[in-house]
């Protein structure tokens, strides 16, 4: 019987058993090791899902808008040309008439019935021209950038908010300027802010009378006018201007300027608000227009609070389509 060589299984043995314990070490550290690059850690300036959705919606809505009024603008340019053409027409239409006449006058060879035809047709023709031309004109002066100018009696509702008043104050006095320009006279005018507040106590409940030394005066009191309370929303303001100067006999525009809408409930609870308040007449008009100038104060700051400024956009856009007047968003506060 062969003897075992005891000492070189033990050698084997110990040889496996350090082997065995080192690669069940590494495969330890591995498993216990977390291996990823490293990440720096930061902050960004975004908006709640829900916000940008929001403000998707309303952007998309503003682009459905701003094509509307392009196709009616196109609409209404096509409209007058083909009226000028057809004047054009009607002017070489009654020359042709005229040469006609003459000529049957000079050589005596038209009847007195023909004669009388041909004025007839000359008068017709020149009638016709006059009231297309003074539609042309009518259309026109009853209408600047979009706007319509045809209200007798104008009211300025005012955000007298900080954010207005220490960055948009000397804009939105050159736009009130620019406004009542094309109004070159009117038969009252008044001035409140977006609480209801009257800047002329004096006039509480009255209409400032339109000359120019109180359009001047107007337009230096608003520059030195200790701003009164505002909670950045025009309900309570174009409330009162309706509620105390509503006339069926008067021809009313209310020019609501701020920049933004914080308060006052929702979208949609402001303008049920002033739906409720500003009726439609028989023939389906608003008691009075209501128009809307944004100014981008909000929307020049941080993400984070261009929110309100947005809001008060898609309100005053909403809010002006409803009650037949026009919102204008200026492109610079400054």
């Amino acid at each position: 019987m062969r003897r075992r060589n005891r000492e070189t299984e033990q050698f084997s043995i110990s040889f496996l058993d350090v082997a065995s314990c080192g690669f069940g070490a590494i495969i330890i550290l591995l498993m216990i090791t977390k291996s990823a690059a490293p990440t720096n850690e930061f902050f960004t300036d975004t908006l709640p899902t829900g916000v940008i959705q929001e403000l998707t919606r309303e952007l998309f809505a503003i682009r459905s808008q701003t094509t509307e009024l392009q196709e009616e603008l196109n609409a209404s340019q096509e409209r007058n040309a083909d009226q000028e053409e057809l004047i054009g027409s009607l002017d070489s239409r009654r020359e042709a008439l005229v040469a006609e006449y003459d000529l049957a006058r000079d050589q005596g060879d038209a009847t007195s019935e023909e004669i009388g035809e041909l004025m007839l047709a000359r008068q017709t023709l020149t009638e016709e021209m006059e009231r297309l031309f003074e539609e042309t004109q009518v259309r026109q002066s009853s209408y600047i950038g979009g706007v319509p100018v045809d209200s007798e009696y104008v009211i300025f509702v005012i955000d007298t908010s900080g954010s207005m008043y220490e960055n948009a104050w000397g804009r939105m006095l050159e736009t009130i300027e620019e406004t009542l320009d094309v109004y070159p006279e009117v038969k009252g005018i008044q001035i409140m802010n977006d609480m209801g507040d009257y800047m002329f106590d004096s006039f509480r409940g009255e209409w400032i009378p339109d000359t120019p030394s109180r359009r001047v005066q107007i337009l230096s009191t608003l520059r030195t006018w200790d701003p009164p309370y505002s909670n950045s929303s025009p309900v309570e303001g174009v409330t009162a201007a309706i509620g105390s100067f509503y006339s069926p006999d008067r021809k009313i525009s209310v020019y609501v300027l701020g920049d933004d809408f914080q308060q006052g409930g929702s979208i949609e609870q402001v303008l049920r608000t002033i739906d409720r308040i500003n009726v439609e007449d028989a023939n389906g008009d608003r008691l009075v227009r209501i128009h809307g100038i944004g100014f981008p104060v909000i929307l020049s700051g941080s993400a984070r609070f261009q929110q309100s400024g947005y809001r008060y956009a898609s309100l005053m856009r909403e809010l002006t389509q409803r009650n037949g007047g026009t919102f204008v968003g200026l492109n610079d506060f400054r």
